[in-house]
């Protein structure tokens, strides 16, 4: 049985956060469940594809994040309780739903966790999705802790069904990934049938209801705020006269940092858990018994701009402090040395930072810049158009996953990126204006996720370029989830379809399709060459299964290779390659044996044909 299924009340398990959401949606009785994968949110939907095999929950790997969402506001509609999963970027993907589902509402709970990335661990920016909050009219809760990511889940579907409307469940890195202790409460047992009652003049926002439904949602958002200033996870703790209001991780740095300075008794901490609509009589009140605030939140200044608007309100004149040079950037995480530095700074209390050890004597550690991994497909593939396209000027238009790494040196096969699904648009832009042959890469994943508009507006607009699809059999980025072109038999699964991506590509009219086995070097090499001299919209598809999911299959692994006596140093292995398996000792080149996939890419392309399978002992 799956350890999130466990019946025991009161039990304790140490979970990650990710683990805890995915506990709280089973004890709140989720029936549905929906997602496209991305980091830090990943774990959530792991668990719950690997729970819905032993339980009622339905679970699907969507399509994309607004699919995903349409799905889940659909059986949310039905009445049964349903969760849609994402990270931050995702939202974008989704908002075109989400906006409008805010009018229309719900009948069943529905949860949208929006996981950001301060720091950008795994991102391509570090957008503040509590704006999302404001900008659809929706509620958004906040967990301080990883206990709080599972207990909180229960309340928001509460709030969602209360208001009937979805309720944004905001997370950071910080919370996802953390681990800590979870009490277990009692397992409610999911409602799975449902229904839909017909009700266009509510559920179809033509510009006449829609007006109608637009003022509701203004009316629940008087109704939200009451219950936020009544929420049990807005709180305050102390009675001083400095005030500190402060959201998610940040209130536990903020509470270390009380005790670490011994200002506990000076200072009254406000911390917000119900973030919208802010408890804004609460925060007019808090304002008054303070003579100084500092607000302590990561990202953008949300709670800043709102507790200084209610203090204009009042005419109060209090500092409220918090985004500045002096305390607090908009930048990256927070640690509790920084808000233990920024309390003592705003509150004017001495303090004397530990001092840091003198490291000067201790040799600077090398960088290890992120790589593919040894044997990766995507390696082959990128040397094989490089190697075609040589003499050629080329822009090299890239997408979202594991090949994004293309970009670094020696492969240098990477020149613009903006998000999921985009190299197939802006190729399309680059061969209008740019007289350069425009070679974009994109993943089997991100192909069904967002590509293929960006293709059929190629085709029908007669661009000229060539796009090379890296169909690796799996979304590995975010470790190995499915998507609709994977085999599940494979993973002895039943009951699910599969989608090729050649018959999609010959299907929107693409008339010159390759597909490559990219461990064939010289074969790739000639293919790709074929498709870069075809004028119009070329397909590659080069088709590998990805190393580590081979090995997690428990496929047949080829036997790795050695660096024989031959080797003349040439060292085209690694300046054209670099794969990590590679190493250098008394300036001769190696193999790690136990790295090495067996892929024999570097074989095929050495000089002197030095590199040789290890034989059997």
């Amino acid at each position: 049985m799956h350890k999130l299924l466990t019946e025991h009340p009161g039990l304790e398990m140490l979970l990650l956060g990710n683990e805890a959401i995915a506990r709280g949606a089973v004890e709140a009785g989720v029936a549905v469940a929906t997602t496209y994968p991305g980091t830090p949110s990943s774990e959530i939907s792991t668990n719950f594809f690997q729970i819905s095999r032993e339980s009622n929950l339905y679970f699907e790997y969507s399509t994309n994040e607004k699919v995903a969402l349409e799905v889940a506001a659909a059986t949310a509609n039905c009445g049964v309780r349903s969760m849609c999963v994402m990270k931050h970027v995702g939202m974008n993907v989704a908002a075109d739903v989400f906006m409008t589902l805010a009018y229309i509402g719900v009948k069943g709970g529905l949860i949208i966790v929006t996981a950001d990335d301060p720091y950008m661990f795994s991102s391509q920016n570090e957008q503040d999705n509590r704006y999302y909050g404001k900008f659809s009219g929706l509620p958004v809760v906040e967990p301080s802790s990883v206990q709080e990511a599972k207990d909180m889940v229960a309340y928001a579907f509460d709030i969602s069904e209360k208001l009937q409307q979805p309720v944004i469940f905001r997370t950071t890195t910080r919370i996802n990934h953390s681990t800590a202790p979870v009490v277990f409460g009692k397992i409610k047992a999911a409602e799975t049938s449902g229904d839909i009652s017909k009700d266009p003049f509510n559920q179809v926002p033509v510009p006449a209801v829609a007006r109608i439904l637009h003022a509701r949602l203004l009316s629940k958002l008087e109704t939200a705020e009451n219950m936020s200033e009544n929420s049990e996870y807005n709180f305050i703790m102390g009675n001083g006269a400095w005030g500190i209001i402060c959201n998610g991780v940040s209130y536990n740095y903020v509470s270390d940092a009380a005790k670490d300075l011994n200002i506990e008794h000076r200072v009254k901490i406000f911390r917000i858990g119900f973030s919208h609509p802010m408890p804004r009589s609460t925060i007019k009140g808090f304002l008054k018994e303070c003579e100084k605030v500092l607000v302590v939140e990561e990202g953008e200044p949300f709670m800043e701009e709102t507790v200084k608007m209610l203090a204009q309100e009042e005419k109060l004149t209090l500092p409220i402090l918090g985004k500045s040079q002096k305390y607090f950037s908009r930048l990256y995480e927070f640690d509790p040395a920084l808000v233990r530095q920024s309390m003592a700074t705003c509150f004017d209390v001495a303090y004397t930072p530990a001092k840091v050890p003198d490291l000067s004597d201790i040799p600077e550690i090398p960088e290890r810049p992120p790589n593919l991994c040894a044997g990766c497909s995507h390696r082959a593939t990128f040397y094989a158009v490089k190697k075609a396209s040589e003499g050629m000027d080329t822009i090299c238009p890239t997408d979202i996953g594991c090949y994004t790494l293309g970009f670094l040196p020696p492969l240098a096969m990477g020149d613009f990126l903006i998000c999921m699904g985009a190299s197939a648009g802006v190729s399309c832009g680059f061969s209008i204006k740019t007289n350069k042959k425009v070679i974009s890469f994109i993943g089997d994943s991100t192909f069904f996720h967002s590509g293929i508009p960006g293709l059929i507006n190629a085709v029908y607009n007669n661009h000229n370029f060539t796009m090379v699809i890296l169909d690796n059999g799996t979304t590995a980025m975010t470790g190995h989830q499915p998507n609709p072109g994977v085999d599940m038999k494979k993973l002895d699964i039943d009951g699910y379809g599969i989608v090729s991506i050649e018959e999609i590509v010959r299907a929107v009219g693409v008339s010159h399709v390759t597909v490559i086995r990219p461990y064939r070097v010289k074969k790739s090499i000639h293919a790709v060459k074929e498709a870069l001299n075809f004028k119009g919209v070329s397909v590659v598809i080069s088709k590998e299964m990805c190393t580590l999911y081979a090995r997690g299959l428990k496929k047949a692994r080829g036997k790795p290779f050695f660096v024989s006596d031959k080797c003349k140093g040439h060292k085209d292995c690694i300046n054209e390659l670099a794969c990590p398996a590679f190493f250098i000792e008394d300036n001769r080149v190696n193999i790690d044996p136990v790295m090495c996939s067996g892929c024999s890419v570097c074989a095929q392309i050495c000089p002197e044909h030095a590199i040789l399978p290890i034989k059997d002992t």
